[in-house]
């Protein structure tokens, strides 16, 4: 269920980069306007993290994050609503992304919090790197679902449409995510003699209404991550944003560069069952360090995208490392602050994902109007190279090299 649900917050990020080229063209904008777009949309999406992700930690952990997540699909719904019904000018459609950056912002980091709390602590990084398969398969969805809206409508239409998806999920999430299922899922890890998430099905820190936000930010490993993440997410939306622009520029229609823009998704499961399994295995750091380097060699390779073939062979390759970190680093943060894991991720997820959507999309189409495609691709992997620097920075959470819980509590310190 909640690998559906994150599909749902893949698909409703994506609806806009795969449509804009016709909004480009329909409001006659350049790439570093077209990047302001993006960069509203991810305005949103900072409220929205740090908002639903403090929420569902004074609600309560567990099953309740559900109504969490549930109202937060919700708000991604209406605003694609709106978009249809009221985006009749640039400014409109611009304002409109606001309410849909909340709901991409608040549905993720709650979405993890929630799935990490139903499996035993010793496969959390298999669990969140099998519900997280939900992005790259949401990512070739999207794609797939407006090429196939692009043939009869427009991309209005795509935005009305496409968030529907998510009723039956929001519907099974209240059905299946109950205080009762969590409680066998519970026992079946006690007799099994493995570890619970969780002490208890649903806990809140006890103190201030700040209380989350203190406990997150006290840790080393949450800070550096947010700065890991930051810079992979910076290198992510880049090239995301403009990937179908470039596909178009080399001939191809708006549907079939909407479509070829997320068939990273056929591979990027893959990635993220084998890089978070292995995780939980070799160390969340030795994992991630081999994903830094794949990333940065397969964006120098999008620079030869040329034709449909090229766009096939070379996505398929990033597919393979695209999604992997997040799941990855998802499970070392949530090693280290397990109670205050919405506040963590919300922090994580609306600094990280938010400033650099604000600032990456603008950027990247500022380099593309000025020098072009091949440098905005190793502009793009150089950043993603510096992210191990504050991978150095952080302290295993698996294996021989984890700390001890009480050695965990001097290094937050």
């Amino acid at each position: 269920m909640t690998t559906g649900a994150i599909l749902m917050t893949a698909v409703d990020g994506g609806i806009l980069p795969a449509v804009l080229p016709a909004i480009q063209q329909e409001f006659g904008l350049n790439s570093t306007q077209a990047g302001l777009v993006n960069s509203v949309f991810f305005g949103g999406l900072i409220v929205g993290a740090l908002l639903f992700g403090w929420v569902s930690d004074r609600i309560g952990t567990g099953y309740r994050r559900t109504w969490t997540w549930n109202v937060a699909m919700l708000l991604a719904i209406l605003g694609g609503a709106l978009t249809f019904g009221l985006a009749g000018s640039f400014v409109a459609f611009l304002l409109l992304r606001i309410p849909m950056g909340i709901s991409r912002g608040g549905s993720e980091p709650v979405n993890v919090a929630l799935v990490s709390e139903w499996w035993p602590k010793e496969h959390r990084g298999f669990a969140v790197g099998v519900h997280h398969t939900g992005f790259p398969l949401g990512q070739f969805l999207t794609g797939a679902l407006i090429a196939a809206v692009l043939g009869f409508a427009g991309w209005r239409e795509a935005f009305l449409l496409i968030p529907l998806l998510g009723i039956p999920i929001i519907v099974a999430q209240a059905l299946i995510g109950t205080r009762r299922n969590q409680a066998k899922v519970y026992d079946w890890i006690d007799r099994r003699g493995l570890t619970r998430p969780m002490p208890e099905l649903s806990t809140r820190l006890p103190g201030s209404m700040l209380a989350p936000v203190k406990q997150a930010l006290s840790n080393a490993n949450v800070r550096w991550s947010v700065v890991l993440i930051f810079l992979f997410l910076w290198a992510e939306a880049g090239a995301v944003t403009f990937l179908a622009v470039q596909l178009t520029q080399h001939g191809m229609g708006f549907a079939e560069a909407a479509f070829l823009s997320g068939v990273s998704g056929l591979t990027g499961w893959l990635g993220q069952v084998v890089w978070g399994t292995w995780s939980d295995h070799a160390g969340r750091k030795f994992a991630i360090r081999f994903l830094v380097i794949g990333w940065a060699l397969t964006l120098l390779a999008m620079i030869f995208i040329t034709s449909a073939a090229t766009a096939w062979i070379i996505l398929l390759a990033w597919g393979l490392f695209r999604n992997a970190p997040f799941p990855v680093t998802y499970a070392l943060l949530i090693d280290s602050v397990p109670k205050a894991a919405g506040t963590a991720m919300g922090i994580m997820i609306g600094i990280a994902l938010g400033v650099s959507g604000v600032l990456a999309a603008a950027v990247s189409g500022w380099i593309i109007d000025q020098s072009g495609f091949t440098v905005h691709y190793i502009v793009l992997a150089a950043i993603c190279l510096l992210g191990l620097i504050p991978l150095s920075r952080m302290t295993e959470t698996v294996g021989r090299h984890a700390p001890v819980a009480a050695d965990r509590e001097e290094q937050q310190a």
